[in-house]
């Protein structure tokens, strides 16, 4: 059960890893407030890791299937990151966010197509439960209704629920992946190689597409900084959480950030 503090907590970390990200908004576009995630969490995920090395605890050994799993993780998270930022860029954010909730139905069913982890009735009728109640507290007693999936911020919120399911099954059977070491190492190594993929593959991407926007994410250090700190603290602990856990209970239970909010 050791899952469950660790998934509380995580939820912490990424409820004011958002709200400080979400400010952003005045100074860096969506695709770069998101890079500041990876750009400052790889160093400190790397530096645990090389910490772990030094300290003489063994480190698990890496199945070549590691690789796709974690990088198709971190391009899911880049992209779902993305999403979920120009759904807040709407006026009609609110809805982005309802239906960004659905990611805990899609990563129930993600786990059971791409992992072979299904849930039992009790786990479909709690994540479809759980569904429904953040969707409503998330809609802060707004209307919703089919029009409202004609919205920009309702595709983009559905696109990033579907893209952060699919990034918590990247971990998962990354951490599954790897064998030996403590569960926490196995953890943080997948959280460095991911966050340096992201930054190489989406620091690439800034240079090429706007090398300006790029600039600002370390020209604004004192505001982009503490996401990065804020982001690996939460990362770490839901990589720790998916190592232990079914994806679909852990992002279930991760929905108490509503209330944490």
């Amino acid at each position: 059960m050791l899952w469950i503090p660790i998934t509380i907590a995580a939820a912490g970390f990424q409820t004011a890893r958002t709200a400080l990200q979400h400010r952003l908004r005045d100074v860096l576009a969506p695709s770069a407030a998101g890079f500041v995630r990876y750009v400052y969490g790889a160093p400190i995920a790397l530096a645990a890791v090389a910490v772990v090395w030094v300290s003489g605890v063994s480190l698990p050994s890496i199945a070549p299937r590691f690789w796709p799993a974690i990088v198709a993780g971190g391009l899911a998270q880049i992209v779902g990151t993305v999403a979920l930022l120009r759904a807040f860029a709407h006026r009609d954010f609110a809805v982005g966010t309802v239906f960004a909730k659905t990611e805990v139905v899609q990563v129930a069913v993600f786990s059971l197509a791409v992992l072979g982890e299904p849930l039992r009735i009790g786990g479909w009728v709690g994540a479809a439960v759980c569904t429904v109640g953040v969707v409503l507290l998330a809609a802060h007693g707004q209307r919703l209704t089919w029009a409202a999936l004609r919205q920009p911020a309702a595709r983009y919120g559905l696109a990033a629920g579907g893209l952060f399911g699919l990034a918590a099954i990247g971990i998962r059977g990354a951490t599954k992946a790897l064998d030996g070491g403590p569960v926490v190492v196995r953890a943080l190594l997948a959280l460095a190689v991911m966050n340096s993929a992201q930054t190489l593959i989406h620091g690439g991407w800034l240079a090429w597409r706007d090398r300006a926007d790029l600039g600002r994410t370390f020209t604004h250090w004192r505001r982009t900084l503490p996401v990065g700190v804020l982001s690996v603290c939460g990362s770490a602990g839901w990589a720790w959480a998916l190592a232990l856990e079914n994806a679909a209970k852990v992002r279930t239970l991760g929905q108490v950030e509503l209330l944490i909010t």
